[in-house]
């Protein structure tokens, strides 16, 4: 499994290059592929199904206004805020039958992140907890009380992408993007409910946590840190206008 822990600006290209890293695990042209990474910028990742929303473009007006570029994602869920104090981790898998293995893919993904979570010192536990944002079953949380990470999927003909948001650090800012984004959208959330590792264990920084996470996979995988090769980038900047948030698409 590829290793790639680069990120890229803007964040719509960032996430065409895990687009055009799916497409081509698919094709049998690439490995498998793991980022962990984290953002320059305060970015809001809409779902698809955000987009449809009529509070849609006051959403968008409401990540502006907080600093926030705005995307739209590669995988499902909701709206989900990336700052420089979060981590994305985005697995590439190869799987010839990927649209029967969904669960399998949430349970092995909140697995290797409690585990990473546990080994930093933090009750991680795996479920929702009530009022977070793009809840989730599989979403891991601190003591049953904080939501921490949550992860959503895309599947392709033999792939599939599994997109994880962490919030390491500062977690009164992501709550407060959430907070305006999602009464834009219509949707409800608890401020309370979300969390941050440096909450449950002061101290713990977006790179200690990266080192744990990555060394998660490494006790299932056999990692080979890498970049992203040119046609890979080549690809993504033909994709890159799908992630660009367009309001009545």
């Amino acid at each position: 499994m590829l290793l790639v822990r680069e990120s890229f600006d803007p964040p719509a290209f960032d996430m065409a290059v895990s687009a055009a890293l799916l497409e081509r695990v698919s094709a049998g042209e690439l490995p498998e592929v793991l980022r962990v990474h984290a953002h320059r910028e305060p970015v809001v990742a809409f779902g698809r199904r955000d987009t449809f929303a009529p509070g849609y473009p006051a959403a968008l007006d409401a990540a502006a206004a907080h600093g926030c570029a705005a995307i739209e994602r590669l995988a499902g869920g909701r709206a989900a805020v990336y700052h420089a104090g979060t981590l994305e981790v985005g697995e590439v898998l190869a799987d010839e039958a990927a649209a029967l293995h969904l669960r399998e893919r949430f349970v092995a993904t909140a697995e290797v992140l409690v585990e990473a979570l546990r080994a930093v010192g933090v009750d991680a536990r795996i479920g929702p907890v009530p009022g977070e944002y793009c809840p989730g079953d599989f979403s891991v949380n601190a003591r049953g009380a904080r939501k921490l990470a949550g992860s959503a999927q895309r599947v392709v003909r033999r792939a599939a992408y599994v997109g994880t948001v962490l919030v390491v650090s500062d977690a009164a800012a992501v709550a407060a993007v959430v907070r305006d984004v999602y009464a834009a959208l219509g949707l409800e959330v608890t401020a309370e409910s979300t969390g941050a590792v440096d909450e449950e264990r002061p101290g713990a920084g977006p790179a200690a946590v990266a080192d744990a996470v990555i060394a998660a996979y490494a006790r299932r995988h056999e990692l080979e840190p890498g970049g992203i090769d040119e046609r890979t980038l080549e690809l993504a900047r033909e994709l890159e206008s799908r992630f660009r948030p367009t309001v009545g698409r």
